[in-house]
Parts: structure tokens; sequence; C-alpha cells
């Protein structure tokens, strides 16, 4: 009993000490460049013909003015958070928004596109931005920034901004294992792991060449906890979907496997593992210590099954306060939460880029 107080008091300190991650702490890190899914996506949906959006109510209630930007979130994403701790900016912009420039963009942008996946087939399911696109734009940034800064000042730009991958988890939850016929008749569990894998890699070599030397690679979730995962899992009593998170776990051990390689192969580049399944599992395990008291359902209606237009026919039902939410919606991450894998992240992870 002593000892279990004793870890649980240390565990208490460190989540403490990460929360006290404050911005304008001295970073040398000028943009944050952020390319992935609906967990990083701060609105580029909104101007693509798509289902995929969430620019409107209850979606941003918390976000500066009250505004439904496009981020799946009541407020901030986890990547606004980090840009904000690197002293940059509170808010990373989607790169299709036409209310920025290439003047907002050189501090910091997103790629993101909510639904897609590093598969192409992916983007396909609801018409979203394939990730290939992604790099595309990237690639018609690079010539913005130079245009807009000159070449010497925007090559060292990108050399000394710090890139963020998050996506994968819709490529088994929304392809996968949803899609008959579709990449589960081609490949098994561990196959289509190491085609996402090549993938990853092939990205990171190519923004590596276009001048990225600052990568860090977000493992997948623990999307078996996910509030829709646990609502439809009913033989278990709603519980999260183990054989799902083991998925996710054998994936990120094959990523860590890839940044190793990576950070062998690629002269100059720090690459990095961003553990955000770990941040997941720990806040619904030990909620308390977090401030949360509800772990397995969103504040949107009932939290189980909405997401996206759901969540706006069922504003009537929204939760009193978000943060005492893990889930904001069915699948997505309250802005608290969001906060906390930010602190977590800089913590244990962007550290090394101070």
């Amino acid at each position: 009993m002593i000892y279990h107080s004793f870890i649980s008091s240390c565990v208490l300190i460190l989540q403490l000490l990460a929360l006290m991650v404050q911005p304008g702490i001295g970073a040398k890190v000028p943009a944050v460049i952020v390319f992935g899914d609906s967990s990083v996506d701060a609105g580029n949906n909104d101007y693509i013909p798509t289902i995929g959006r969430s620019n409107f109510d209850p979606y941003g209630k918390d976000f500066e003015g009250g505004k439904a930007t496009g981020r799946f979130c009541n407020g901030r994403l986890s990547t606004d958070f980090i840009c904000e701790a690197f002293g940059i900016k509170s808010a990373i912009p989607a790169y299709l928004d036409p209310a920025y420039s290439i003047k907002d963009f050189a501090t910091g942008v997103t790629f993101a596109s909510a639904g897609t996946g590093l598969d192409n087939a992916t983007a396909d399911v609801i018409h979203v931005i394939p990730f290939w696109k992604e790099l595309e734009y990237f690639k018609e940034y690079k010539q913005k920034l130079i245009k807009y800064m000159g070449y010497s000042k925007a090559t060292r730009r990108l050399r000394e901004a710090v890139y963020i991958l998050s996506i994968g988890t819709n490529d088994f939850l929304e392809n996968y294992y949803t899609v008959p016929g579709g990449r589960s008749s081609q490949f098994t569990v561990d196959e289509y792991q190491k085609f996402l894998i090549g993938i990853t890699e092939n990205f990171v070599w190519d923004i590596y060449k276009l001048g990225a030397r600052k990568i860090a690679l977000t493992s997948l979730t623990a999307f078996g906890c996910l509030p829709l995962e646990r609502a439809t899992n009913i033989m278990q009593k709603h519980a999260c979907r183990e054989d799902y998170n083991q998925v996710a776990r054998d994936f990120n051990t094959k990523l860590i496997a890839l940044i190793d390689k990576l950070g062998k192969e690629a002269k100059g580049v720090q690459i990095v593992y961003s553990n955000v399944y770990d941040s997941l599992a720990d806040a619904i395990a030990k909620p308390n210590l977090y401030g949360f008291e509800n772990v397995d359902a969103g504040c949107c209606g009932s939290g189980k099954f909405e997401l996206g237009l759901l969540c706006h026919f069922a504003e009537i039902f929204l939760c009193k306060d978000a943060d005492k939410y893990i889930f904001w919606d069915s699948i997505h991450y309250s802005e608290r939460m969001n906060r906390i894998v930010a602190d977590y992240a800089m913590m244990y992870t962007f550290n090394r880029f101070l």
C-alpha cells in the first residue's frame, strides 16, 4: 500500500511538472509544421467537398471567440499547445484557410485532413485529402516561403522547424476493419502495419530531402478505448477493445524500429517518437490524477456514437463541463486532454528540440 502511494505521488508530481510547461521558454524552434488526420486538422476539410467537417456548433465552443474552426474539438488541439509551448503562437492555422497567408504559415501550418490515413484508400472513404496531397501542399508551401523570405532564410526556417506527423488510426478503424473486400482481404494485420510503416518511411525521406531535420512521429493512440469502440463492444460489457489496442501497440513497436533505422541513415536528422498511446491509457487508468470524471464517453450527446453533424443535432444534450471529459465526441479528445497530451510530449519528446 505504501509503495502504491509512493508511485502515485511520483506520477502526480511528474504530471504537475508537465502542466507547468509555459509558452516562451526560450525555444530554438521558429515554426511547427503538421501533417496528419483529424487529431491535428485545424480546418482544411472546410475547403473541400466532404462530410468530414466540424465547422459548426458545438465544435469550437471553448476556442477563442467560441468559433468552430474545423477542429474536431471544443477548443485547441495538442499541436496548438505544442506550438504555444515553443513560444511561437497559440494556434496553428489550416493551410487551405483563405483567412491566412504565407506570413502566418511561416511560423506554423497544418496540412492535415480529418478522415485521412497513410493509405490512399483511407482518404477515399469519406473523400478527404489523401496523404500524398499533404506532401504536395508542403512542396507548394516551400516555394511560397522562399518567395516570401528569400532562399537562404527559408531554407534555414525549414531546417530549424519541428515537423509533426499524427496519422494512422483511420487506416484501421475507417478502412481495414470497416471496408468489406478491401485491405483486410489483401493483407494480414501485420502485413498492413508494415505497408503503412513503409509509407511513413518514404514520407520521412521526402520531407528530409525538402529540408526537414527535426521530425516527430506520433504513435497510434489506444484506439480500442475510444468511446465509439467501447459502445459497440457489447460482448465485453463496453470495455476497451484489447484486440484493437494490441494492434496499436504492435504498430507503435514497428514505428519505434523505423525511427531507430532512420536515425542511423538520415544524416543530421533528429527524429523522435511521440507516445500518445501512454498519455491516453494513463488518463483512463487514473482519471482523478488528471481531473477527469468521465473516461468512456464524449461530452457531445450521449458521448457514445455522436461525431460531426450528429454532435450538432445533439447539441441540446451537450455536457456542462468538457474539462471533466477525456473525450469531446465519440472519437476525439477534449481540449483538456489535448493539453495533457501536449504537456506530456513537451516534457518527454520535444524537450530535446529546446
